[in-house]
Parts: C-alpha cells; sequence; structure tokens
C-alpha cells in the first residue's frame, strides 16, 4: 500500500515525528503493523575539512529515532517518507528481499518535493540494510549520505556491542565542496569518512566481543577495511548470515554498496586502516580502556538463519548470459528506465537461476541484484561460496556465475556501474512470474 499526502496537517504530524514513535501511528495503524519510521529527504551540511565551511549535502535522514535505526526480523513497518529536497525521490532499499520491497522504478513514481508518502514494508530477514536515493543521481545536485537500517535477529547474539561503521567516499573541490557520483571529478581529491567523521573513534574494554557492521556507503570505489593486531571474523555479508570465516589478513573488502557483520574481540589499542586501491590511510582508532574479568571467549556461533535454502539445484538452473553495461544489451540511466523495455531474463517461481555476469568494461564494474540474494558459484560451477550476497563487484574483462532461487515474484531491478566517478548508472529489469 502506498498513499501520498501534501496537506499541512501531514507535514505537521511529521515535523513531530522525533519526539516518539508513538507520534507516528497517524490515521489509525492497523493492528499488522508492528514498527514505524519516518524518513526525509534533506539539505543538511557535514565538516569535510578543518577551517573550511561545512560541506552542503543532501541526506535521508530518520526522524523517528534517535541514534541507529533498529527494527526487528518480520516487522511489519509503517513508512512515512518526506521529500523536502527540490527534485523527485524515493528511498531504495537494499538487502530487503521480498514480495513487499518498495521498488520506485518499477510501479510508482518517486514522491514530489514537498510531498510525503506512506508505504508499508516487511521485514523478512534479519541483517544489515542500507536505504538511500542512489539510483536518483542523475538528478541530485548534491552528494548524498545513504542511511543503514538493522533488522535484528528475534534470538539472542551474544556480542557485547554492536556498532555501525558506514564508510563514505567524498570527491571535494580546492573550495570544500563535494561533486555528486556521476560527474565529472576534474580538480578534486578524494576524502573517506566513518559515521560521517574524519577520525572514527571507538571505545571498548579488553575481552569485550564487538559486532560490527561494516557498510561501504561510497557510490564507485572498492575499498578494504582492516582493523590492526585483531582477528576479524566474518559472520554475515550484505545482510545475510555466512558460515563464520576470519577475513583474509584482517582486511574486509567491499563493494559500493556492500555490507559485512564481522565480530572482534577487543585485544589492544589499534588503527582502523582503510585501503582504496592506491594507498592505505587510518581512519579511526579502537581504544581500550580497561579489562572484562572473565575468560577468553571461545568462538563465536553462527548468526541465526534467515531460512533460505540450504541448497540450489544448478543442474536444473535456467542460465542466462548478462552482459553488464553493454550498450546494445538493454542498459538504461535511472532517469530513462521503463518496464516496457525488454527483461534481461524471466524465470518461473521457484525455479534455480544461474547468470553469467560479464564485464566488457576496461575497469571493475559493480552488480546489485534486487529482490533475491545470489551466492557466487565456483570457478568450475560445481558449488558455491558459503554466504550470500547482492552486489559483486567483477574485475575488467571477467565473468563471474552467481545462483539463486526464484522466490519473490514480480519485476526486479539490477543495477551496473563501473568504478569510476564520472561513469552513469545504469539498469534493467528481471521478472519472476
Amino acid at each position: 500500500m502506498t498513499m501520498r499526502i501534501s496537506d499541512p496537517t501531514r507535514r505537521e504530524v511529521l515535523a513531530g515525528l522525533g519526539a516518539s514513535a508513538a507520534g507516528l501511528i497517524v490515521g489509525g495503524a492497523g493492528p499488522s503493523v508492528t514498527a514505524q519510521l519516518a524518513l526525509q529527504a534533506r539539505l543538511a551540511t557535514l565538516a569535510l575539512r578543518s577551517g573550511q565551511p561545512a560541506t552542503p549535502i543532501w541526506e535521508l535522514a530518520a526522524v523517528s529515532h534517535l541514534g541507529d535505526v533498529r527494527l526487528k526480523r518480520f516487522d511489519r513497518c509503517e513508512v512515512i517518507f518526506r521529500n523536502d529536497l527540490p527534485v523527485p525521490l524515493a528511498p531504495v532499499w537494499y538487502g530487503l528481499h521480498g514480495p513487499a520491497t518498495s521498488d520506485p522504478l518499477r510501479g510508482r513514481a518517486p514522491a514530489a518535493p514537498a510531498t510525503t508518502e506512506i508505504s508499508n514494508i516487511s521485514m523478512p530477514s534479519a541483517g544489515t540494510l542500507l536505504v538511500d536515493f542512489r539510483l536518483f543521481e542523475g538528478s541530485l545536485k548534491q552528494p548524498a549520505r545513504p542511511l543503514p537500517i538493522i533488522a535484528a535477529e528475534t534470538s539472542h547474539v551474544a556480542v557485547d556491542r554492536d556498532e555501525i561503521l558506514l564508510i563514505e567516499e567524498w570527491r571535494l573541490r580546492p573550495d570544500g565542496t563535494a561533486v555528486p557520483a556521476g560527474q565529472d571529478p576534474k580538480d578534486t581529491t578524494p576524502l573517506y569518512t566513518v559515521n560521517g567523521k574524519t577520525s572514527f573513534e571507538l571505545s571498548a574494554a579488553a575481552r569485550e566481543r564487538l559486532r560490527l557492521r561494516f557498510i561501504n556507503g561510497s557510490q564507485r570505489t572498492v575499498l578494504a577495511i582492516k582493523l590492526e593486531s585483531h582477528e576479524v571474523r566474518v559472520m554475515a555479508l550484505d545482510g545475510q548470515p555466512a558460515e563464520p570465516f576470519p577475513a583474509r589478513n584482517g582486511a574486509l573488502v567491499l563493494a559500493p554498496g556492500a555490507r559485512a557483520d564481522a565480530f572482534v574481540d577487543a585485544a589492544a589499542s589499534a588503527p582502523f586502516l582503510l585501503h582504496d586501491g592506491k594507498e592505505a590511510r587510518q581512519v579511526g582508532n579502537l581504544t581500550i580502556s580497561g579489562k572484562l574479568e572473565r575468560a577468553p571467549l571461545s568462538p563465536p556461533q553462527p548468526l541465526p538463519s534467515n531460512d533460505l535454502p540450504e541448497k540450489l539445484d544448478l543442474r536444473g538452473a535456467l542460465r542466462f548470459d548478462v552482459a553488464l553495461g553493454a550498450a546494445d544489451s538493454g542498459w538504461a540511466r535511472p532517469a530513462t528506465f521503463s518496464t516496457a523495455s525488454a527483461p534481461a531474463f524471466h524465470a518461473k517461481t521457484g525455479r534455480t537461476v544461474v547468470l553469467a555476469l560479464q564485464n566488457p568494461a576496461p575497469v571493475t564494474t559493480v552488480f546489485h541484484l534486487h529482490g533475491h540474494p545470489f551466492r557466487l558459484l565456483d570457478k568450475l560451477d560445481d558449488g558455491w561460496k558459503p554466504y550470500w550476497l547482492d552486489t559483486l563487484a567483477i574485475e575488467p574483462g571477467q565473468t563471474q556465475r552467481i545462483a539463486f532461487a526464484a522466490t519473490s515474484p514480480g519485476r526486479w531491478l539490477i543495477e551496473s556501474v563501473v568504478t569510476d566517478w564520472a561513469a552513469p548508472r545504469l539498469v534493467r529489469w528481471y521478472g519472476v512470474e
């Protein structure tokens, strides 16, 4: 269900949403609604360079929550979206897999400026999600910030702390203003922040077990993040539990939009290091203050399952080749996208789909699948990696094969963008019937 309202009463209600969750239940939320979320697209500023004025940005803010947005698996959430920016926009969800996903390009127009939209979404899975308006970057006048959202597990997870680390990339002109992704970054320098800060500080006691939710919120760059002198144990990728495994050399490599939940047992003060493929830089610190009086922690157990299929029928799978971003393959910019265009592929509900993703570009290309998480297949196509993904970076001239179970009927987007700041984001669609 989606409803748009532009009357003054709604604007007055939205202005008071930050006071309490009770203020969100407007017009009588039905008994099936278990949570509320008020989102606002608005102007903001961010202090990125010392001694210079704050940088103007656009952001998607959760005005109904103080601090992190934390929902629960199986929540049915009423979402109130207010667009206070001068272009049509809608929140686009990454990691929200299932038939209730709200996708502005498939069946409805984005919200016009100075209007409010109300819709209901379901949270079928626990995990780390991201919501933003990256699909509309062609019309953005300022760089935009995404909003992390946590869908918590219904059972207890044995950690002492649960922290979000949103990594963002900015391209700054000499005067401190920033260039949005998709535009020429001439005469700019890159700058990285964690949770909006150029130096992120995290304090913990020795022997605390930390759940760190790393998110690559940059628009174009594949990034590696590392906490020195600590084992970083990967517990989930792109919002779906994985078989726990240690990150190679303690570093997590994340494509734009990708997420990784990692457990870290705090041991000693150490820096957070970020590598963008050109150089490593320190972006923060873990500072140890005190020590917990308890025995060393045992290896963590896997996170609770989100009930994804244990096996995929690769022998009976439907197989399709998808050339990412190829000019003659039906890709379009979001502003000109139409579901009247030819789909990339069709599948019947319940079938396994295998995609051969080909990157013809001379630079790395990032692929994102809406609607379904997928397995990354082994090179011999005889098995898969022990985790699920929804985002994948594919190197120049390479082909990667992925597989997913087509369980959610509907028309779903796929995205392709090369790792070049000025390159456009491209979309196609696929159908599950």
